[in-house]
């Protein structure tokens, strides 16, 4: 696309007032790939739609839910059910029609991940899965294929919007998500470690070179994961309670070490205290593990899509 047309022109005159025409034409002709159109990434999506990007590739296997519709741009009562990379691009095309939108109806993993980019080769790829295996698979790819690569850390939990940070993965805190990551990166892949070679603490943690997105806040557990906490701590404490009695029966001289009763009463205790053992998450460190805002997730999706946007730009005007 050499030149806007008159339509195209007017639909993006607001941005070419604020970065420039030259910006414009820039953005008209970078491909950019995402992968995770979910709370975060439907974001993302479109906000890159509505500053005017030329071809979007989006990767996702999911299908809209009604239990989205709190946080997801795409999940409407029209598209429950529906593909969320079909019901991305229907809005796209709403939004900007000269869009080229290219669909990977499929989850991104070690294996695909590679002749994806090869086939799309997009300027900029864009993570906002939550699986940590997917997100290792396409922050190497990315750096082997020497293409730009921006990381969304965990959105489930967090009730702070404000408290949103972009700095480099080594020094994100309050995600566990990118905790994980951060430690196979330096385990497996060699990158650089925030300590010495004795495990004491650098005073100047050494950057990893992983632009990321993370909120600098606690998450909020969802109150039945505190309750079965609560139990837990209340079981295992009666387990070492009743420990402690067959402790000191085992020391006395004469007799049995414990009676039935007591030992039936301890094989109960033990038994509470394993059935109290907190649930996982219901996918892992997900919005839908956790619990999610849209004001949380969309500030997220944003903030990436204005990084993507800027850099964009900015590396075309080296050129």
């Amino acid at each position: 696309m050499d030149n806007f047309d008159s339509n195209t022109s007017r639909r993006f005159s607001s941005l070419a007032r604020l970065y420039g025409e030259a910006a414009n034409q820039v953005l008209a002709q970078s491909p950019v790939m995402l992968a995770g159109i979910g709370g975060v990434g439907s974001w993302a999506v479109e906000a890159l739609a509505r500053s005017g990007v030329g071809q979007l590739t989006l990767a996702d296997l999911d299908h809209v839910a009604e239990s989205n519709i709190n946080r997801q741009v795409h999940a409407l009562e029209s598209t429950v059910g529906m593909a969320k990379v079909q019901a991305m691009r229907e809005r796209i095309a709403l939004i900007n029609p000269d869009c080229q939108v290219n669909l990977i109806d499929d989850f991104i993993d070690a294996e695909n991940i590679a002749p994806l980019l090869a086939q799309y080769q997009p300027d900029l790829l864009l993570d906002c899965t939550d699986q940590v295996q997917a997100k290792v698979a396409m922050l190497l790819a990315a750096r082997e294929a020497k293409i730009g690569f921006y990381m969304c850390g965990g959105a489930g939990g967090k009730t702070d919007a404000l408290s949103l940070k972009q700095t480099d993965i080594a020094h994100a805190r309050n995600d566990n998500l990118l905790g994980r990551i951060r430690t196979i990166l330096r385990k497996q892949y060699g990158f650089a470690k925030g300590s010495d070679a004795h495990g004491k603490a650098l005073k100047k943690v050494p950057a990893m070179k992983v632009k990321c997105f993370w909120f600098d806040q606690p998450a909020q557990l969802p109150s039945l994961w505190q309750n079965q906490t609560a139990a837990q701590a209340e079981a295992e404490a009666q387990v070492q309670a009743a420990g402690q009695a067959q402790a000191q029966n085992q020391a006395q001289a004469e007799g049995p070490i414990l009676a039935t009763s007591q030992l039936n009463t301890l094989a109960q205790v033990q038994a509470q205290a394993q059935a109290a053992s907190p649930v996982q998450a219901p996918q892992g460190l997900s919005c839908a593990g956790y619990g999610s805002s849209v004001m949380v997730t969309a500030s997220m999706g944003l903030a990436l899509a204005n990084s993507a946007i800027h850099e964009l730009i900015q590396n075309r005007a080296r050129m």
